[in-house]
C-alpha cells in the first residue's frame, strides 16, 4: 500500500511538471508559415526602430516566417527589395504566463543556421492573440523613460 501511494505521488509530480495543455495546443497552431502584415506603435509620431536588432519596420512588413515547434526553431525572410534580404534563423519558446487570461511570454533568440547565437541576446514578446489564421505579438520597450509598445500582426499562409 505504501509503494502504491508513493507511486501515485511520484506520477502526479511528473505529470504536473509537463508542458501545459494550452501551450502544447498553441505550438500546434503556431506551426507553419506566416506573413508579418502590420507593425504599429502605441505612440503617434515618426520613430526609428530596429526590430529584433535586425532592421526597420518597413523591411519587416511583408516578411515571411516559418515556425517549427517540435525543435523550437524558425526562419524569417525579409522580402523587401529595398532592404538586406536573406533568411534569418531563430529559436523560440512559448511559456505560459496566465491560463485565465490566455496571455503568454514568447521568447525569440536570433541564431545562425546551426542554432548558435552570436551574442546570446533574445527578445521577450507577449503572444496576445493566436488563432488558426492570425497571430499578434506585443513588445514593450522604454522610450524617454515611458513604456512604448510595438505590435506585430501576422496572418497564416499555410501549415
Amino acid at each position: 500500500m505504501k509503494r502504491l501511494t508513493l507511486l501515485a505521488l511520484f506520477s502526479a509530480l511528473v505529470f504536473s511538471c509537463g508542458t501545459p495543455k494550452t501551450v502544447t495546443e498553441s505550438k500546434k497552431v503556431l506551426k507553419g508559415y506566416w506573413s508579418l502584415d502590420d507593425i504599429s506603435y502605441s505612440e503617434k509620431g515618426t520613430f526609428t526602430v530596429k526590430l529584433l536588432n535586425d532592421t526597420s519596420r518597413e523591411c519587416f512588413t511583408g516578411s515571411s516566417w516559418r515556425f517549427i515547434p517540435n525543435n523550437h526553431t524558425g526562419i524569417y525572410t525579409i522580402d523587401n527589395s529595398n532592404c538586406p534580404s536573406s533568411d534569418r534563423h531563430f529559436i523560440f519558446d512559448i511559456q505560459e504566463m496566465n491560463s485565465e487570461t490566455g496571455l503568454y511570454d514568447f521568447l525569440l533568440k536570433p541564431t545562425d543556421e546551426k542554432k548558435k547565437s552570436e551574442n546570446n541576446v533574445g527578445f521577450r514578446l507577449r503572444l496576445v492573440q493566436l488563432t488558426d489564421t492570425s497571430m499578434k505579438w506585443e513588445q514593450t520597450v522604454s522610450l524617454d523613460g515611458k513604456p512604448f509598445t510595438i505590435t506585430m500582426k501576422f496572418s497564416k499562409i499555410s501549415d
